[in-house]
């Protein structure tokens, strides 16, 4: 497989159409879940090297979704990169306890969640 792999967990079609067209012209691959317990599993399944998140997720949300990769050994020390339009105060340390890696709030610009990604996954 050429490159690394990411897994993105939103519900949203626009949100991921973004990301999809912002990772197209890098050597990073995309794989999609659209809530919180398609994208436990396919985490489990696929073992991508970074999981972005979005918090608020139809079946079960983001932090419980992350907090359930965390208790997984295959996904235990997976970057996650927790994902939200509600940037209310202290949802960043919400998100940092429930396991995330980093945290984003939307709106946010591609350039910034591209950096963001690079630092967290190198593209080589």
């Amino acid at each position: 497989m050429s490159g690394k792999t990411i897994l993105y967990i939103e519900d949203n079609e626009m949100n991921r159409k973004i990301v999809r067209d912002l990772l197209k012209r890098t050597k990073y691959q995309l794989i999609e879940a659209y809530d919180g317990e398609a994208g436990v599993a396919k985490a489990l399944e696929a073992r991508p090297d970074l999981i972005l998140m979005d918090i608020q997720l139809p079946k079960i949300s983001g932090m419980e979704a992350t907090r359930r990769l965390r208790a997984e050994a295959a996904t235990a020390k997976t970057p996650i990169v927790a994902i939200t339009s509600f940037a209310m105060s202290g949802d960043d340390q919400k998100a940092k306890d429930a396991g995330a890696t980093a945290y984003l709030a939307k709106p946010y610009s591609p350039m910034d969640l591209l950096k963001l990604i690079r630092e967290l996954l190198p593209e080589a």
